[in-house]
């Protein structure tokens, strides 16, 4: 019986954006999963849904070359799925080219941040990557986080230790809800001052 327990809860699917949390701090995915419906709706992510929408606006506009790209057709809010990973994710934005007769396609995140993208930003565009690898059958070398109150544009490589890195943690994070084990939090307790989650954490402050 524990058996068939195990096996469906196998089945259930992680998200992207779980993974960049993930990396941010541990116990954010962990209070998703494990204590649902605690999380509450932030200014913060208004306001990243607002500014996002801007940037779809006014994204058609813009030239491809920010992204390295010459030209090519753009594909917003791209839902991709992974039966490998186990993981659904929505991307911002899927830049699709052709280049004698070979598909490319580099995913581009929209970040409501002026900061260098972070480790966690980068893991989360490695999903997207191994996930548009799966789907279409085509090598993802490259993505882009675009920094919306900068307006400027940070391509990523595509390496393998960063896709290697992606999966590993799509691992770790699947073990700890299964096992319903509350991690440690993370080390840069600075981050712990405006976390939402701030009052379910007992030994960060």
């Amino acid at each position: 019986m524990e058996t068939d327990t195990f096996t469906e809860q196998e089945t259930w699917s992680l998200r992207v954006v779980d993974l960049k949390q993930f990396e941010y701090c541990p116990r954010v995915v962990y209070y998703q999963y494990c204590l649902p419906g605690i999380r509450p709706t932030t200014y913060k992510m208004e306001a990243g849904i607002a500014a996002q929408d801007r940037v779809e606006e006014l994204e058609g506009r813009r030239s491809l070359r920010a992204y390295g790209i010459q030209d090519g057709t753009r594909h917003f809010n791209v839902s991709v799925y992974s039966a490998t990973l186990r993981c659904t994710g929505q991307i911002d934005l899927l830049i699709e080219t052709k280049d004698d007769d070979h598909h490319r396609f580099v995913p581009v995140d929209f970040k409501l941040s002026r900061k260098e993208p972070g480790r966690h930003f980068k893991l989360q565009l490695a999903c997207y990557a191994l996930m548009i690898e799966e789907e279409r059958g085509v090598p993802v070398e490259s993505a882009a986080i675009y920094l919306i109150p900068l307006k400027k544009s940070v391509l990523v490589p595509m390496t393998t230790r960063l896709k290697n890195e992606a999966k590993r943690k799509l691992t770790e994070m699947r073990k700890m809800v299964i096992a319903q084990q509350m991690p440690e939090p993370t080390r840069q307790r600075a981050k712990c001052v405006d976390c939402e989650f701030r009052r379910f954490c007992n030994d960060v402050l």
